[in-house]
This record gives C-alpha cells, structure tokens and sequence, in this order.
C-alpha cells in the first residue's frame, strides 16, 4: 500500500501559525496548539481594539479641543452649540488639528461663535 507523505503541506500550515505568533513568550511561539489559540486570542483583541481605537481617538480630539477653547474664555458645550447655531460644519477631528497646529485659524473660529 502506497502511502502519503504529509511533511510538506503540514510544515506548510504549521508555518503560518507560527508566522502570526512571532515575538510571544515562551511555549506560545513554538508549540502549534498554544501558538494556534495565542492567534484566536490575538485576532479577537485585535478587533475589538480597532473599535475602542475609535472611540479613545474621539476622546482625545474633545480634550484638545476644551482646552484650546477655556484658553480663550468658553467651554466645549458653548463652543460646539454656538458652531452648530453659526452653522459651521467642521467635525472634532479637523477641530483639534486646528486647536493644535494652527492656532490663529482655530482663534478666528471661536470669535465668530463668540459673536453669534
């Protein structure tokens, strides 16, 4: 009886798994049955942490924005009210980049809400 030699297509497979676990500690970089639940474990975070990503980068643009604002005499919540009455539709993150990197610009904006 003729028989199959697997080697190649196993050694294949195995590689993979151990491509995604480089750099882990211990038996989960080498051992395929750890190294195979350390890739499950690692894709779930790893999608769970693109959502909180999302939500810590919203975070940060809002802090940057108050302070940038109580600088100059307001808060967040007159701020964002006053640019949705002067009907200025500029979302956090452009908000921020301004607060942050172009001060003079993200001044003028404040003033006009300030007059509204």
């Amino acid at each position: 009886m003729v028989r199959v030699k697997r080697g190649k297509a196993a050694r294949k497979r195995r590689n993979k798994v151990f491509k995604r676990t480089k750099g882990f500690r211990k038996t989960v970089g080498r051992k395929i049955t750890r190294a195979k639940q350390a890739v499950l474990k690692a894709k779930k975070h790893a999608t769970r942490h693109r959502k909180q990503r999302k939500g810590s980068m919203r975070r940060l643009w809002i802090a940057r924005i108050n302070a940038a604002v109580r600088a100059l005499g307001m808060n967040y919540s007159l701020f964002i009210a006053g640019l949705k009455k002067a009907k200025i539709s500029l979302d956090r993150k452009v908000l921020a980049d301004l607060a942050v990197n172009h001060h003079n610009d993200f001044i003028k904006i404040v003033e006009t809400v300030k007059g509204k």
